[in-house]
């Protein structure tokens, strides 16, 4: 049976061959060869349908390149396409659609070409700002604007994606830099700040007064001249340090003004009872009433004329003593209390066994500081009488925390 685009040859269906190719079987007849010739002949009806569609989409879309494949793809299937019709004109019409469209490609793609070599100028002219926190939005909206423009030349892209992202590199990588730069010279600031707290607290020990306001004064201008870092990492370290000025421009002051006069052994008599009211409070269980008690003596002691009688050295000695007893006491509770909720409900005797643990690893601590001290103290080349007197006063300190603990741990013990 014969068709105008095909034939039925053997029960085999034959399509005609048709722009250099060659005749190809697409099906066999199944029923008769009138409902085959059909059946074929609506496949290719369905064909004509989908180029119609395509090329309706293209005319009815903005965005028309975005067919170019589709239409390559539908074309390419044409000449594999089990169907009888003439596929000249349907491979035709999508010819001409591809010419239109490639035309389209070209403006589309000269017009992007022109946007992205006008993006690339804004990322070079921006690229050394140091404005960093503007700038990085900038090139985070400049990037969108990239990605939004269409692609241009294959031959063109890598060149122009490279100038492109070279800027912002650029940029990103200064940022970085900077603030790696930052960092590094906030530690180091830290570390003079830290320097000044420990010639702080070394000032504050020294016996004589007007030596300690002396460097008091010199450090704090060192202190307004020391560079920059993170404020919660200065806060601390400012907090003591001032609190120690604070109380080195005190004692510097009432040296100034001694107040009035008072006989040797008048204050000899004052130091002692305070002594003697102090080790009472030592030995009885800690409190707010003992601690608020011996924050009042503390200010009757700041009332003392400053040069105290040669005989007053040894009830000094015990006043510190005990102080730091009652102190180091109430310190203990707090911790207790803290890292044992219910403490206080628990059986005396429980709670000794808790403290004692807590003061044990307290001690092994000061001890292990002590040592350290002791054993590095003849290693130190300077041996100024001022650093001897310095060096003397931070051993007999953590001494007495050393000998204050043992203290209130024999105090923990129970009596047998």
């Amino acid at each position: 049976m014969e068709h105008p685009y095909g034939y039925i040859k053997d029960n085999k269906v034959y399509l005609k061959g048709f722009l250099g190719k060659e005749d190809r079987e697409i099906g066999e007849v199944k029923e008769d060869e009138a409902s085959t010739i059909s059946y074929f002949e609506a496949r290719f009806e369905q064909i004509k349908d989908k180029v119609a569609k395509l090329k309706s989409d293209i005319e009815e879309n903005q965005n028309k390149g975005s067919f170019l494949m589709k239409l390559i793809h539908l074309r390419d299937s044409l000449y594999e396409s089990d169907a009888l019709g003439d596929f000249i004109p349907l491979i035709e019409t999508l010819n001409e659609q591809e010419a239109f469209l490639n035309e389209i490609i070209q403006v589309n793609r000269a017009k992007n070409l022109e946007v992205k070599k006008a993006l690339i100028l804004e990322a070079e002219a921006k690229r050394d700002d140091t404005d960093w926190k503007p700038t990085a939005e900038f090139f985070k909206e400049l990037k969108m604007r990239w990605i939004k423009t269409g692609p241009v030349e294959k031959e063109l892209h890598e060149e122009l994606e490279n100038e492109f992202n070279d800027s912002i590199q650029t940029f990103f990588e200064n940022r970085r830099h900077f603030y790696e730069g930052l960092a590094l010279q906030a530690e180091e600031n830290i570390k003079v700040y830290e320097a000044l707290v420990v010639q702080a607290r070394e000032a504050h020990d020294l016996p004589d007064a007007k030596m300690a306001f002396d460097i008091s004064k010199r450090i704090q201008k060192e202190w307004k001249e020391a560079g920059k870092v993170p404020a919660e990492k200065r806060q601390p370290l400012w907090d003591e340090f001032s609190k120690l000025n604070n109380r080195i421009f005190s004692r510097y002051k009432r040296t100034l003004n001694p107040g009035p006069s008072m006989h040797p052994r008048e204050v000899l008599r004052k130091i002692e009872g305070m002594v003697d009211e102090l080790k009472k409070m030592a030995h009885q269980p800690t409190g707010p009433a003992i601690t608020q008690r011996a924050k009042a003596i503390q200010e009757d002691w700041k009332k003392l004329p400053a040069h105290k009688p040669k005989e007053a050295n040894l009830p000094a000695r015990s006043y510190q003593f005990f102080m730091d007893i009652i102190f180091e006491k109430a310190f203990l509770e707090k911790l207790a209390h803290g890292k044992h909720p219910g403490f206080e409900a628990m059986p005396l005797q429980e709670q000794n066994q808790i403290k004692s643990g807590i003061l044990k690893d307290l001690l092994h601590r000061d001890q292990g500081e002590l040592d350290t001290m002791q054993n590095n103290s003849d290693n130190f080349r300077v041996q100024t009488p001022d650093f001897q007197m310095m060096m003397r006063k931070k051993l007999s300190g953590l001494k007495r925390k050393v000998d204050v603990k043992n203290y209130i741990l024999k105090q923990l013990s129970p009596r047998i």
